[in-house]
Formats: C-alpha cells, sequence, structure tokens
C-alpha cells in the first residue's frame, strides 16, 4: 500500500480481543488493568484524566482511538442446533430479554452479574374514571342527543304537501313500469310478469277465436219455393192491404206471402233477427213494385225452416199502357180469360236486408223469380 494512504493510527492494524461481551475472546476479569491492559483507558474513555498528561508522564494511551475501537471483519457466532437443542437448555437464551422486562438479564458487561433479576414491571394503572354505583341495580344507557338544528328540511317539508305525495307517486310508478318492462316486478304480485301477460294474452285471443268460431252467427242462404213462389195472404195482413187494380189510374196493389226456404246449416247456435226488410223489382222494367218488413225473427239451428214474408205490392204509373203495370195487370187477370187457362208468369227480383244480432252491419241477399203465379185472380168482369 501506498505510504500516503497508510493510516498513521497505530491500533489500525494491531489486533486486540473484541470488546463484545458476547464475543469469545472478551475479558472478563475485573481487576485492575496493568500498563497496557485495556487500551479503553484513555482520555477517550476516561474524560476526568487531563490532557496535559502525556507531556509529564511516559506516553501509553492514544487519543480517541485504540485496538478495541475496531472489530474484526466477521463475528463468529456459536451455530445452533435447531428447536431440539433450544428446548433441551434449561436456561434458554432470549433475545428480548433486556427489553421487554420479562426476563433474567445476561449482560456482564460494566461489572454487572452473570444472570440478574428480571426488571420490576410496572403495575397496571387503574383508569382515573370511577363508576358511580347505582342504586336500583340497574345500568343506565346514555342516548345521544342529537345537536339542535331545524326540524324538518325543506324536502321533507315538500314531500308532505299533495303536490310532494303526486310526484312521489307518479315517480313510483315509472320505477314501477320500468321494471316490469325488464321482468323483473310483476302486475299481481311476483308472478303476473310480462312474459305471463304476453302468454296469457294469447291464450285469451285464442280462446276467444275458438269460442267466436263457434258462436258468430253466419248470413243465411234464402231461396224461393218452386211450386209456389208468391202465396196468397191471409189473417190480418189480408184485411190490413186491400186488393185493387184501377186500368184508369194505372195503379194497383194487393197483399202476398214470399214463400221462402231459410238455409242455417252453418251455424251452430240460433239465429236471431232484430228486423228484415225486403223490396221487389219488376225484372223487365226494373221498377220497384212491393216492399215488406219482419221484425224479431229467431231461426233454428242446422236446419231449413221455411217462413212467409209478408209483401205488400204497390204500383202508380202513368197511364194504363205503362208497361209494368200491364205486366203485372195481365199475369193477374182471370185465368177464364186465357185459353187453357194459362196466365202469364210474373218476373220480380226480391232484395232482403237482415239486420242479425251478433254482426256489427246489416246483410244483404236476393233472389229471383221468372215463372211465378199471381197470388190474387181478378173477376171476369173486372175491368
Amino acid at each position: 500500500m501506498d505510504s500516503d494512504r497508510k493510516s498513521t493510527v497505530s491500533s489500525f492494524y494491531g489486533r486486540k480481543p473484541s470488546v463484545d461481551v458476547l464475543h469469545q475472546d472478551y475479558r472478563q476479569s475485573t481487576s485492575s488493568p496493568g500498563p497496557r491492559g485495556r487500551d479503553d483507558a484513555s482520555s477517550f474513555f476516561s474524560p476526568e484524566r487531563s490532557s496535559m498528561d502525556h507531556l509529564t508522564g511516559p506516553r501509553s494511551t492514544s487519543a480517541g482511538y485504540n485496538r478495541n475501537t475496531f472489530f474484526p471483519a466477521a463475528r463468529e457466532e456459536p451455530l445452533k442446533g435447531g428447536a431440539d437443542e433450544e428446548a433441551a437448555e434449561t436456561d434458554a437464551w432470549d433475545v428480548y430479554a433486556d427489553f421487554n422486562n420479562a426476563g433474567p438479564r445476561y449482560s456482564s458487561a460494566f461489572g454487572m452479574g452473570q444472570k440478574q433479576a428480571a426488571y420490576t414491571q410496572i403495575p397496571p394503572s387503574t383508569s382515573l374514571l370511577k363508576e358511580e354505583p347505582d342504586p336500583q341495580g340497574s345500568k343506565v344507557e346514555m342516548v345521544t342527543v342529537p345537536a339542535l338544528g331545524a326540524e324538518w328540511s325543506k324536502d321533507e317539508l315538500y314531500n308532505a304537501t299533495k303536490a310532494g305525495k303526486r310526484e312521489r307517486r307518479l315517480e313510483s310508478r315509472k320505477e314501477f313500469w320500468k321494471a316490469w318492462k325488464r321482468g323483473e316486478r310483476g302486475l299481481c304480485g311476483r308472478y303476473f310478469t310480462r312474459k305471463v301477460l304476453i302468454w296469457f294474452l294469447f291464450g285469451l285471443c285464442c280462446a276467444i277465436g275458438i269460442v267466436l268460431a263457434f258462436t258468430i252467427p253466419r248470413v243465411p242462404t234464402f231461396a224461393f219455393n218452386a211450386s209456389a213462389p208468391l202465396v196468397n195472404a191471409t189473417g190480418s195482413w189480408a184485411k190490413a192491404v186491400p186488393t185493387q187494380f184501377v186500368p184508369s189510374y194505372a195503379n194497383f196493389s194487393f197483399p202476398a206471402f214470399a214463400n221462402l226456404q231459410v238455409n242455417t246449416d252453418n251455424n251452430y247456435l240460433p239465429i236471431h233477427f232484430s228486423h228484415l226488410r225486403a223490396e221487389v223489382f219488376d225484372l223487365n222494367t226494373n221498377r220497384q213494385v212491393g216492399s215488406g218488413s219482419y221484425s224479431k225473427l229467431t231461426l233454428p239451428a242446422h236446419a231449413f225452416p221455411q217462413i212467409l214474408l209478408p209483401l205488400n205490392f204497390t204500383y202508380v204509373a202513368d197511364n194504363s199502357s205503362d208497361t209494368t203495370y200491364q205486366s203485372w195487370y195481365n199475369a193477374c187477370k182471370n185465368r177464364g180469360l186465357y185459353p187453357n187457362n194459362q196466365r202469364p208468369p210474373l218476373q220480380f227480383r226480391l232484395v232482403i236486408d237482415m239486420d242479425i244480432i251478433g254482426l256489427p252491419k246489416t246483410q244483404s241477399t236476393s233472389g229471383q223469380v221468372s215463372d211465378a203465379d199471381c197470388p190474387v185472380e181478378l173477376p171476369l168482369n173486372a175491368p
């Protein structure tokens, strides 16, 4: 090493036994050391010595540093054999004995004994608060009293009004409707959710469709009796409308019944007619020559009932040469005026309007006859 970097402290390169009380080189002799027995008897460790002693006496120590100041590079510790060896020792060494006041002290430095008694533990401090005895033998519960302040806030005052209650109800309905649309809540409890409602409505529509398929009435069909489409009126209807043909005024009127057969085979329930109206038109001239009506008529289902629809044949022409008047007048003359008793037939079209209970609008049907016999017969001496 270079001379300028070499330490000038004499004790730097020498080696003295360690001053560590746990080291094996530590001298435990308590007798008075010789002249060079302990280097720590210097002014650094003995401040009571005068700083001028080195001038009057021999120099035996160095100031500040000695050989005991520096430790070896690594201290050799005795190896332990593990937990089994430690458990076998009667007086196990505890590193915390000098600090936690719970065990004996092993330090023997500075003239102290090998094994000193444990530090005296400080007794636990008692609470300064004294509990007063309860004369009644029951504990008093202390309730925290809130700080003084406003009894009602603005929001609470508003919620107590009708407008606030109405707003809360509206908000609650909105939240319920949102939860119901998401399928989180039900209308009537937790079961009637949106999915259940959809299936219920689907089943209800199917049931209604099946019921309507059997209960909705169908429009029946009408057909004239082939042998006698028109029959002579009897009873009160015959007395209500007089029979007369007046060639001078070119008019006629007579009562009759339309002999009809109704087909209700496509209905499962009886058909109820609230009103039934009929109009008769001449098939050649398309002039109306009669009308009639029927109210509150009921027909059975899956049947072919026959009805007599009352008709009032009435027509007024400008003169006796009117084609419509002549055809109906000639068809109703006496048979004796024709050879082989064959009168010309009546040709007309019958239009029927029906108001059926269970159907939303008026239904219509029509039929025509080209060879009907006149239900009345004029006398031989009729003009």
